[in-house]
């Protein structure tokens, strides 16, 4: 799948935003990789807001957590 280069910055920017809202103790090894993944679905099912990515891998950030530790 392609995306347009401002939605590769917007899903940067909402990667980022829910990386820098997890605690120290909690960043574990492939965390990021995870997450990114997580907003790449998200874009795939038509979230291309900053917003609505923000959201869908806040949601799913307290699993993917629990599933890689």
């Amino acid at each position: 799948m392609q995306y347009s280069s401002e939605l590769i910055h917007t899903m940067r920017q909402a990667l980022e935003t829910v990386m820098a809202s997890v605690p120290a103790h909690q960043s574990v090894f492939g965390l990021k990789a995870a997450v990114a993944e997580c907003i790449l679905k998200a874009a795939a099912h038509g979230h291309t807001s900053y917003d609505g990515l923000e959201t869908a891998a806040s949601d799913q950030l307290q699993a993917i957590i629990a599933m890689l530790t």
